[in-house]
């Protein structure tokens, strides 16, 4: 077997084993060759019905420079790359590694362009992910920072007992690691309303207290804002109300419905059988937080009533803003 031959079977079995598409292009931007392997990852199942159609059309109105140019390139004798997106024969998207060379006749002149493009659709989503995932950690950060602020600007006033107030400071701190625990634990960086209930009653109340209510998600932003809303009612639950004696109960119940093509979610706390209830006559940081900056974030209402019978909280928000993620930068 002559060794022309066997350089020839060489190649051809090179060409069909590769994942690139590999073509020859006349100087005109005429489709001549395309590898075995190229007619695979490109989903053409007749190469002879596209033989001769010019090669730019393939390609989306956004790329036309970048091949303009790369033909230019080659037809000078210089080489081009670029990436970018376009469809196969079948109409699935994949977005490509291009890289046009000229190709010499023995006299040194061009006489026909090589393309080789790679497939590396899944090279661009892991980036696109990544980008995502700095945007959102970009975002969870600042959402972290301003609660921090808004707690410790609350919490650590002149005046107050240090220790006391530095013992309220880390366990409302505590209380937001707990509620970024979760969000890191949830796919697609959304939680559930029930998970940061639950977090927030966790080591208290033993069975002294209900949990009912249909999935809901909640984003990084609205999920770390209603587990310190918890925490709150919590913690003074057990301190004034009605997990503070060996009686009280608390109820967290909610519904959704629909309000003229609105999806609302609304949400109730109340306590029972716990002391009676008397109106503090001063705003703490938990009540200030959820009068005034809670409703912010939901998109919604949000009030505290200090009834004789025990607190009850009230809250009516969108779906929409419970569960929405940050935009693309």
């Amino acid at each position: 077997m002559s060794t022309s031959i066997e350089n020839e079977r060489f190649v051809k079995a090179a060409l069909a084993a590769s994942e690139d598409c590999i073509k020859i292009v006349g100087l005109d931007g005429a489709l001549l060759f395309m590898s075995e392997g190229g007619q695979r990852v490109m989903d053409v199942d007749d190469f002879q019905a596209i033989k001769g159609c010019s090669w730019p059309s393939f390609w989306p109105e956004e790329s036309q420079h970048d091949i303009a140019v790369g033909l230019e390139e080659a037809r000078a004798g210089r080489s081009h790359r670029f990436t970018g997106y376009a469809n196969t024969a079948k109409g699935r998207t994949r977005y490509w590694d291009v890289k046009i060379s000229p190709i010499f006749a023995e006299d040194g002149t061009v006489e026909n362009i090589l393309s080789v493009s790679r497939d590396i659709t899944k090279t661009k989503e892991f980036e696109e992910q990544q980008l995502l995932l700095r945007q959102e950690l970009s975002h969870r950060i600042k959402n972290i920072l301003t609660l921090v602020q808004a707690a410790a600007n609350q919490t650590l006033k002149p005046g107050d007992d240090i220790m006391t107030a530095k013992s309220a400071l880390i366990a409302r701190l505590q209380s937001l690691g707990r509620a970024h625990e979760i969000l890191l634990k949830t796919d697609h960086h959304l939680a559930t309303l029930q998970a940061i209930v639950e977090a927030a009653f966790d080591g208290h109340a033993g069975s002294r207290f209900s949990i009912e209510g249909p999935q809901v998600a909640l984003s990084p932003k609205c999920g770390l804002a209603l587990a310190l809303t918890f925490h709150e009612l919590v913690t003074n639950a057990v301190k004034y109300g009605a997990l503070s004696n060996e009686s009280g109960h608390v109820a967290v119940a909610w519904t959704t419905r629909c309000d003229g093509g609105r999806e609302l979610l609304e949400l109730s706390w109340i306590e029972k059988d716990g002391p009676i209830v008397a109106v503090p006559k001063h705003s703490g940081f938990g009540t200030k937080m959820i009068n005034r900056a809670l409703s912010g974030y939901i998109d919604g209402d949000a009030d505290l009533q200090f009834e004789e019978g025990g607190l009850r909280f009230r809250m009516i928000a969108s779906l929409v803003a419970l569960s929405r993620l940050p935009a693309k930068a």
